[in-house]
């Protein structure tokens, strides 16, 4: 081993937990603590104030300046108490991360003093530089200005001695720049729709909500190996490497003991969520040798996309105090299980009812069904849309793999679920939909009680599954913004809720009973939407056929994908939902090249350094010390006896110095297509010429280098393997 990778790992295997103070007090003692929440505007704001604002927070009504004056006024006040010198406007950007400038509270008092202050004007906007963010061309270098506007809906935080204000960001001309103001429209629209379908059965109902809980997979690696692996440190992942002799084949990682360093984290990690108002619930160990997963109880969407984005952030920060880095891309070990962030979904209504539970009377079953059949409805017709969704250049090398759902967008229920659409379908009476009970099952062993069997199992080759009171979109990645699929989600559901409703009433309008004419939308909504439903394993090849005969979108090329925003009728849905205008759609694709093209482009640049200034000495120099000592045998022995003696070492000569060539011939290659795709100016047909032409080559450049991995001396070998990046303790 090289002194440097001995030194590194010796120095990885040294490290011992991180002590964390454990707090005196019980969790929701001090949860939220950081968070200017319900209780703290009680506190520190008037009880009018109070009112108007909690009013806009539930009801989406618009707050007037003058209530901004107040809200800042105790906001500074509770900041202030805790020790807060700047505030910033936290927002997130076309980046999928988040954006901060800060400023402090302080301003001239006259006679060379400052006073602290922060009034409306500053809670409600700000005018960060716009040039720089991408936009897609709505903006220009020479066209800087930008304004973010806050959210009331998603509560102030502190971090450190910043209070942080989610907002909005717009352009100068109204457009979004940003992942929250069409997440908002969507949540808007969805709540319009899914509500007048409600009060098709209860009057009572003024307001649904989405709901989201996600489930957040990650990677840690001790720190110094990370730093001493360049690709994981300028791509995330790593960009050549031989599979360890062992790695999750045994599958004694998943939800084993946590080793003690990684629980050190985890606790630390909690303990910094709680205080931030994160409803953390779930930590384990995932399937892959130093992967895991932290996953929260489910909260309103735009809420949980906050927090998501939050809790990333943190766990940045916690990873580093525990010598060890996240990594949140979506493969960044090949041959074991990538990271996803299975986006949980539902709608609830103000009368607390879960509009994607089986209820316990025939209306509410009626109305169960018909959200659950409108969904599927809105996922078949928008099926390559949401596949775009979730689309990226990291998340293309975990879409298809054995852990992940495949690139094709399908629907699973479940055997009763599905029975029972069949029945509704093949019925020509209106009668009460009826569903069984939650089985019992006896496990026959005294002491383990009775098991309640869900309506639904699970299956883990879906990409949008239904399970048992909501559905789990689980082909969104790890580092991924969830607001990009719940915008698609949301408007899509919305516009097919409006369909429904429409047809409802035009029926009605015609003197068909409301139950009948429920009944016979249904029916044809179930047989329409019958190609997206698939109960089987979505890894099979013969599903990947058979999908296509169903008309499903089976496109691969995650450029290509992106299409499916520009196709018009999903235009004309974006549109006439008011979420997104296409202009904005044409501009956010835009940047999906672009940034597609940027990753790709990154990576070949530093698989072409790493291969020529990294691996190739190291082979050469190894394939000299054979030569050398090949010349020595020669003058020790006969030619007979040298012959025997040198056959395998002038083999192993020969195939070094093939796989050297391999990698110098195809790094020439690559540089040259990607000579070519730079000059090219359309952002679609270069990001389509990099992923075509260019990342192609990376696969062939690394099987060359994972085999001189395997031959030259492992005490020359400049890199952490995988068997030291994968089981550190």
């Amino acid at each position: 081993m090289s002194s440097l990778r001995f030194h590194l790992v010796e120095e990885a295997f040294s490290h011992t937990p991180v002590s964390v103070a454990a707090p005196d007090k019980r969790t929701s003692d001090y949860y939220g603590v950081n968070v200017f929440n319900r209780d703290k505007m009680s506190k520190y704001l008037s009880k009018e104030t109070f009112k108007i604002v909690t009013d806009a927070i539930d009801n989406g009504k618009p707050l007037g300046r003058e209530i901004a004056n107040h809200v800042a006024a105790g906001m500074k006040m509770w900041a202030m108490e805790m020790g807060v010198t700047h505030y910033t406007h936290w927002f997130h950007p076309l980046t999928d991360g988040t954006a901060e400038k800060h400023d402090s509270f302080i301003e001239h008092a006259g006679s060379g003093k400052v006073s602290e202050e922060f009034e409306g004007k500053l809670l409600a906007q700000q005018e960060p530089d716009a040039s720089s963010f991408p936009s897609g061309g709505i903006r220009n270098t020479f066209e800087a200005r930008g304004y973010t506007a806050w959210d009331p809906s998603s509560p102030a935080f502190i971090v450190d001695d910043t209070l942080c204000i989610p907002t909005i960001f717009i352009s100068y001309t109204g457009e979004a720049l940003d992942y929250k103001t069409p997440l908002l429209k969507a949540l808007s629209a969805v709540n319009q729709a899914a509500t007048e379908t409600c009060r098709l059965f209860d009057p009572r109902v003024n307001k649904v909500q989405s709901n989201l809980g996600w489930e957040q997979e990650y990677f840690l690696v001790d720190e110094s190996l990370y730093s001493a692996r360049p690709d994981l440190l300028l791509t995330g992942r790593t960009l050549m490497g031989h599979e360890s002799s062992k790695n999750q084949q045994l599958e004694d990682h998943y939800f084993g003991s946590i080793p003690p360093r990684v629980a050190a984290f985890m606790k630390d990690l909690e303990f910094e969520g709680y205080k931030l108002g994160m409803p953390l619930k779930t930590r384990h160990n995932e399937v892959a040798p130093n992967q895991f997963e932290l996953a929260p109880i489910y909260e309103e969407t735009n809420l949980a996309v906050d927090h998501n984005l939050l809790v990333m952030d943190v766990m940045h920060k916690v990873a580093k105090r525990h010598h060890f880095q996240l990594l949140l891309h979506e493969k960044p070990y090949a041959g074991i299980n990538g990271s996803g962030k299975h986006n949980n979904w539902s709608l609830s209504t103000d009368t607390g009812v879960n509009l994607y539970g089986p209820g316990k009377n025939a209306t509410e079953n009626l109305m169960f069904v018909t959200f659950l059949v409108n969904t599927l409805m809105a996922v078949y017709k928008n099926n390559a849309l949401l596949k775009a969704s979730v689309a990226t250049a990291t998340n293309e090398h975990r879409l298809g793999a054995n852990e992940a759902p495949p690139a094709i967008i399908s629907a699973f229920l479940g055997s009763q679920i599905s029975k029972v659409l069949d029945e509704l379908e093949a019925s020509t009476t209106d009668e009460a939909i009826k569903f069984d009970a939650k089985g019992v099952f006896q496990m026959g062993v005294g002491q383990i009680p009775e098991l309640l069997i869900d309506n639904t199992d699970r299956n883990r080759t879906s990409s949008f599954a239904f399970t048992g009171n909501r559905f789990e979109f689980r082909a969104v990645g790890s580092s991924a913004n969830c607001a990009s699929a719940m915008t698609v989600l949301n408007t899509a559901v919305a516009v097919q809720l409006a369909e429904f409703n429409a047809e409802v009433k035009k029926r009605m309008a015609a003197g068909e009973n409301k139950e009948k004419a429920v009944f016979a939308i249904i029916r044809e909504y179930i047989k329409m939407s019958k190609p997206i439903r698939f109960d089987g394993n979505g890894y099979s090849d013969e599903w990947k056929a058979e999908a296509l005969e169903r008309g499903l979108d089976c496109e691969t090329s995650v450029p290509v994908q992106y299409d499916a925003y520009l196709k018009p009728e999903v235009i004309d849905m974006f549109v006439k939902s008011g979420v997104m205008s296409e202009v904005e759609l044409y501009a956010r694709n835009e940047v999906k090249w672009e940034t597609y093209t940027k990753k790709i482009q990154i990576e070949s640049r530093v698989l072409g350094d790493m291969a020529m200034n990294h691996i190739i000495p190291v082979a050469t120099r190894y394939q000299s010390s054979l030569l050398d000592n090949v010349y020595k045998l020669k003058g020790l022995f006969e030619p007979a006896a040298f012959k025997k003696l040198s056959a395998e070492k002038i083999g192993m000569i020969e195939e070094i110095e093939s796989h050297v060539d391999a990698v110098q011939t195809m790094v020439g290659l690559m540089v040259e297509a990607r000579k070519v795709a730079n000059k090219i100016d359309n952002e679609r047909e270069k990001a389509v010429a990099y992923h075509d032409t260019i990342s192609p080559y990376f696969s062939k450049i690394r099987y060359h280098i994972d085999k001189l991995e395997l031959i030259v001396d492992n005490e020359i070998w400049p890199l952490p393997k995988y068997r030291e990046l994968l089981f550190i303790r």
